[in-house]
């Protein structure tokens, strides 16, 4: 059965975005970062361990940071299966590889399925807040960035929300942890 896990890059600050949604932040990273390795092990391991994708619609509208590069898309581009787009608006044309779904419970169902025994990364501040909520995220991994951006979209965002407790996993370096149910 598929793990669902929210993965996201953030600033030190806890930004995932700046303000206004702006990413080119990450393409700034990345860029700087690729001459000393590149991508963690984890995120390595993460990115082969995917089946599928649950994207928010906004996430999947327009905010990749390698728009209109060979980088655009998940991992960079490196990502080529399944995709599940939550979204109350579905265009009325198909998009190959692409299913979108207006319920959270249908979507994470559809990902699940689509991704085997793989993982359902999921990708938006505002889908994982969600998932949260009705008890349907496993687990979080977060990359550090080492930038303060002051300002933006939160890694996650829970007015009034109550805690919701983590369990790191042992052995590993970046910050991935279980969600405690």
């Amino acid at each position: 059965m598929a793990t669902t896990i929210y993965s996201a890059a953030a600033s030190l600050d806890g930004f995932i975005a700046g303000p206004g949604g702006d990413m080119s932040w990450l393409t700034r990273f990345f860029r700087e970062d690729a001459g000393e390795g590149g991508d963690s092990t984890a995120a390595l391991r993460l990115r082969e361990s995917t089946g599928s994708l649950l994207v928010g619609n906004r996430s999947f509208r327009g905010d990749d940071p390698n728009k209109g590069t060979d980088r655009e898309g998940a991992f960079e581009g490196e990502f080529s299966g399944p995709t599940v787009v939550l979204t109350h608006n579905p265009p009325a044309e198909p998009e190959e590889g692409v299913t979108f779904v207006s319920d959270l419970h249908r979507a994470v169902e559809e990902a699940k399925r689509l991704a085997g025994d793989g993982y359902v990364t999921v990708i938006g501040a505002d889908v994982a807040r969600q998932m949260i909520d009705a008890g349907l995220l496993d687990e979080v991994l977060i990359f550090h960035v080492p930038v303060f951006l002051g300002d933006g979209v939160r890694v996650f965002d829970r007015p009034g929300g109550g805690e919701v407790r983590l369990t790191r996993i042992p052995g590993e370096t970046d910050f991935w942890c279980r969600v405690e149910r």
